[in-house]
């Protein structure tokens, strides 16, 4: 488990969001990752998508890290934002702009 959490804290240091996911951005394969994706494309935010159903370890292994039993999961700057009714919720209140903005990214 340590090499793929070695993994993950490497793809969230070297990127400013990523979201990982079921599926890519591209072709979501749940509706919660997909409408994840819409808010982010909505946004016009650059961001790593990255697909648990391609290895069982790292479906396993992004919920150990997070300590969170869903995904998807957002991460802004190495910060774990949370899953699909958080992001959305906090979209809808314009809390995720701003932690966007706070962090320095933008459309």
């Amino acid at each position: 488990m340590d090499s793929i959490h070695d993994f993950i804290d490497s793809e969230i240091k070297s990127n400013d969001v990523v979201l990982f996911m079921k599926g890519t951005s591209d072709f979501p394969q749940c509706g919660f990752s997909g409408e994840v994706v819409q808010i982010l494309n909505y946004l016009g935010i650059n961001y790593k998508d990255i697909n648990v159903l391609s290895s069982g370890e790292l479906r396993q292994g992004i919920k150990s890290y997070s300590n969170w039993p869903t995904i998807p999961q957002l991460y802004v700057k190495t910060e774990f934002i949370g899953g699909c009714d958080i992001v959305r919720e906090m979209f809808q209140q314009g809390e995720l702009q701003n932690i966007l903005e706070k962090n320095g990214i933008s459309a």
